[in-house]
């Protein structure tokens, strides 16, 4: 296929949060497949763009044909979604559902999405698949094609209170994960990159 972007972004906004290494991990593992396809990928962390609750005055739904964000935070965070052919997003999951800021952020556009092709890894002490579920919906509903693939990661129970109070992921997890998941994971990169080779077109939109 031709030259394609990807960017693989960390949703977590908490500042105690392991999101950055979960993006490491899973980096290590899409980056050579991808790249052998001709995708590159950038890692690109939500915490960088200081979203607050959406703030705008006007719905994103109107950028940029009837209007354009009055504030700095939501260009850059546009003008960054925009820049990629396709999306891998590292969730965390709060509570047994997704997190305000990771869906805070989806919400802040919708045309820069629109179309595109996205692969969702999700993680928490349950590996994150309700949080996955809703995500998929909302992507799905707002046109984006989603990975049929979707990695649930699960800290193991005596690395849960590290990850979740102080941000750091333990080796017993990460040993887990790269036993229980490594293929998994190459597979949501791969049904990525199959979605990247169809055009965006109505045709191939989400169906209903």
């Amino acid at each position: 296929m031709s030259s394609k972007s990807v960017a693989l972004i960390t949703m977590s906004t908490r500042g105690a949060r392991v999101g950055p290494t979960v993006t490491e991990f899973v980096k290590k593992i899409i980056e050579q497949p991808l790249a052998s396809s001709g995708v590159s990928v950038t890692t690109v962390d939500l915490v960088k763009f200081n979203l607050p609750v959406y703030n705008e005055p006007v719905a994103p739904a109107m950028v940029p044909e009837k209007a354009q964000f009055k504030y700095e935070h939501s260009r850059a965070w546009s003008a960054e979604i925009a820049k990629y052919d396709g999306y891998i997003l590292v969730i965390p999951e709060y509570n047994y559902g997704v997190a305000g800021g990771t869906k805070n952020a989806i919400d802040y556009l919708l045309n820069e999405w629109k179309g595109k092709p996205a692969a969702i890894v999700s993680y928490g002490i349950h590996g994150g698949a309700t949080a996955s579920e809703q995500v998929k919906g909302a992507l799905s509903g707002m046109g984006l094609r989603v990975a049929e693939t979707r990695p649930t990661l699960s800290f193991n129970p005596p690395d849960i209170f590290g990850a979740v109070g102080g941000g750091r992921l333990g080796e017993g997890t990460l040993k887990a994960w790269e036993a229980e998941h490594t293929d998994k994971i190459r597979k949501a990169a791969e049904d990525l990159s199959t979605l990247l080779l169809q055009p965006n077109t109505e045709a191939n939109a989400p169906k209903p």
